[in-house]
């Protein structure tokens, strides 16, 4: 994977609270799920395409 760039995301206080507490839970970060969960989506939208073309 390439270099790292820094982004922004607005969550509602509830879900980023939910979000903060299963990271502890999980022994991981928000980032590294928020990255996990990009990933997977990308790459679940990726094959989707090529089952179109």
């Amino acid at each position: 994977m390439g270099k790292k760039k820094n982004t922004s995301l607005r969550l509602d206080e509830k879900t980023l609270k939910a979000l903060k507490i299963k990271a502890i839970e999980e022994g991981t970060s928000v980032q590294a799920i928020m990255e996990n969960l990009i990933e997977a989506y990308l790459k679940k939208a990726n094959k989707k395409s090529k089952n179109a073309e």
